[in-house]
């Protein structure tokens, strides 16, 4: 296993560093810098000193080995949008993001599982075959147009819940404890019920494949024929065996998330990563853009890195191996 771990961690510092050099020259090459807008108001020469002082008139080799230089020393550059060193923004904004995919992630999963059980289990019955069809018909949405639609119901149309932001900017700060929590919660409700209809809808489909694939198995038979209740085989026996390749679909699903909340966190104005990103790149905060880009990549490492250590211990031939 530690053997496994250290493999894996020297894979994700060469991704790490494929990917920061991808993401910088992709940015660099495409035309102009951060201070090649046109404003009236901020005359040439002055867009030329800010050029110059953080370094884009240099060549763009040079460019690159400073800027590497300094990621290696844990100093992502300096935000121009945000006006704070990237570290701090990115530390500002990355928990409200991991807030929303965590709580995304952990119930999608135990709904997913729980779906994908019911519909193998009850798979003669309309409900189950209605339940097949409606995961399907959800999973196909795009996650940013079922945002959208959440947004016209339950805010516009339906005026229950607030339509963006992360708490009521107005009246937040003269509430008493139980209405700030209460607050909190109602804003996040429609990205959270976005995010988690779409990854349900998908975790149940591969939850039932992964279990009609087991069902045939000797095991399940053996049960059967000693008379074991059809539940408790599902439940107890298929279930553990067909969970497995929810581990590696877990680690998939983590980073995957990011991709969704950039969207979901566009459309409801939630103010984590995935809003900070497409603002930076509305105005070509390249700092910002790589750092990001860097921890999105970070993140798929990290997911793939612990589906294979949940891998390996749920699996021992995997340990063996």
């Amino acid at each position: 296993m530690r053997r496994l771990v250290a493999v894996r961690l020297f894979h994700a510092v060469v991704v790490l560093f494929l990917v920061t050099t991808i993401a910088f020259f992709l940015l660099h090459f495409a035309p102009g810098d951060p201070f090649s807008f046109e404003n009236p108001n901020i005359p040439g020469d002055v867009r030329d000193r800010m050029r110059a002082e953080f370094g884009y008139d240099r060549p763009l080799m040079e460019q690159y080995v400073r800027y590497m230089g300094s990621v290696a020393s844990g100093n992502l550059g300096f935000s121009h949008l945000l006006r704070v060193p990237v570290t701090q923004a990115l530390g500002t904004v990355l928990p409200r993001t991991l807030l929303l995919m965590g709580l995304a992630l952990v119930i999608s999963f135990a709904l997913g599982i729980r779906l994908g059980v019911y519909e193998v289990r009850h798979w003669q019955k309309r409900r189950a075959r209605a339940s097949n069809g409606i995961s399907l018909f959800i999973y196909s949405l795009p996650d940013f147009w079922l945002a959208l639609m959440l947004l016209l119901t339950f805010a516009y149309w339906l005026p229950i819940l607030p339509g963006g932001g992360m708490v009521d900017v107005v009246m937040h700060e003269y509430m008493g404890p139980g209405q700030a929590a209460w607050d909190r919660i109602k804003h996040l409700i429609l990205p959270l019920t976005a995010l988690v209809l779409i990854v349900t809808a998908l975790i149940a489909r591969y939850q039932r494949a992964a279990l009609l694939e087991v069902l045939p198995s000797d095991f399940v038979r053996t049960a059967r024929a000693k008379g074991v209740d059809e539940r408790d085989i599902i439940g107890r026996h298929a279930l553990r065996n067909a969970l497995l390749p929810m581990i590696t679909l877990a680690g998939l699903a983590f980073p995957a998330l990011l991709g969704g909340a950039v969207f979901v966190e566009k459309v409801f104005s939630w103010p984590g990563m995935g809003l900070t990103l497409i603002s930076a790149i509305g105005v070509r905060d390249y700092p910002l853009v790589v750092a990001s880009v860097v921890v999105g990549a970070a993140m798929v490492v990290i997911g793939n890195l612990l589906a294979d250590i949940a891998y390996g211990l749920a699996d021992p031939r995997v340990r063996v191996r």
